[in-house]
């Protein structure tokens, strides 16, 4: 959805700008000159008349500046990412168990996750100073200096309208906006491929060792369980024999009284 917003926004731009030329004979001057300019923003091919005040005769003259580059780098990247997260979707969805088989589609997720951001840094940052460069060189006050007919004081040369820039701000501002959610996304596509589950597995494997040789230590088979010679005072809990050998001490005396 921020990647529709994105190249929207920048392909889909048309913007004019108007001047005014009133020459010093009224007859040749012209109040409303309007000068178009659109996406991809060649503006050195953006052609307008403008009257010289010498007569009857016109000059062509063309904006100043060739912005298509940064331009078609940035919706170029908008669409691919459109289209990636489309395909990611789709995947997620239906192909889920295709997926996670062999870590392989975590993994080209990832790779393709982080050199996604990366290029919303670069496109976006491109096309922030292209958009700079293009209110310039549209700006009617700089235009004006192209026209012959504002170099002579006697001709009053003013601007009418500039052109509206609101919606490359807001390609610019969701340019931005998708870096931090590709960027912010790396996360969440790291933790599905092997190398987080690996890095999980391997400290609860060493625990594991660790624990198991503990319980089978010297502290868990010492002599206070319940084979330890203290939980089996039989010598003290069996009085049958002391008893036995009381009444042997007792039949002492008798026999020999009868021997007597």
């Amino acid at each position: 959805l921020f990647a529709i917003f994105a190249f929207a926004t920048c392909g889909g731009y048309s913007g004019e700008l108007r001047l005014s030329v009133d020459c010093a004979n009224k007859s040749e001057s012209d109040l409303s000159i309007d000068i178009a300019f659109a996406y991809p923003f060649r503006l050195h091919q953006a052609n307008f008349e403008a009257p010289t005040c010498e007569g009857k005769r016109r000059e062509t003259l063309a904006l100043i500046g060739d912005f298509s580059s940064s331009a078609e780098f940035f919706v170029t990247i908008a669409v691919f990412a459109f289209l990636y997260s489309l395909a990611a979707t789709v995947v997620y969805i239906f192909f889920q168990n295709k997926y996670r088989e062999n870590n392989r589609g975590p993994l080209i997720d990832f790779i393709v996750t982080v050199v996604f951001s990366f290029l919303w840094l670069v496109s976006s940052s491109a096309w922030a100073k292209g958009l700079s460069d293009v209110k310039v060189a549209t700006d009617p006050d700089e235009v004006l200096l192209l026209l012959s007919a504002c170099k002579q004081q006697s001709n009053k040369c003013l601007p009418v309208r500039s052109p509206v820039m609101s919606s490359l701000n807001t390609s610019v501002v969701f340019g931005y906006l998708n870096f931090i959610l590709w960027a912010g996304n790396i996360w969440f596509v790291f933790k599905e491929t092997g190398w987080h589950s690996s890095g999980q597995r391997h400290p609860a494997d060493t625990m594991e060792k660790q624990s198991s040789g503990y319980n089978q230590g010297g502290y868990n088979q010492d002599s206070y369980g319940p084979a330890g010679g203290y939980n089996q005072p039989g010598s003290y809990g069996q009085v049958g024999e002391y008893g036995q050998s009381q009444s042997y001490g007792q039949s002492g005396p008798t026999s020999f009284a009868n021997q007597i």
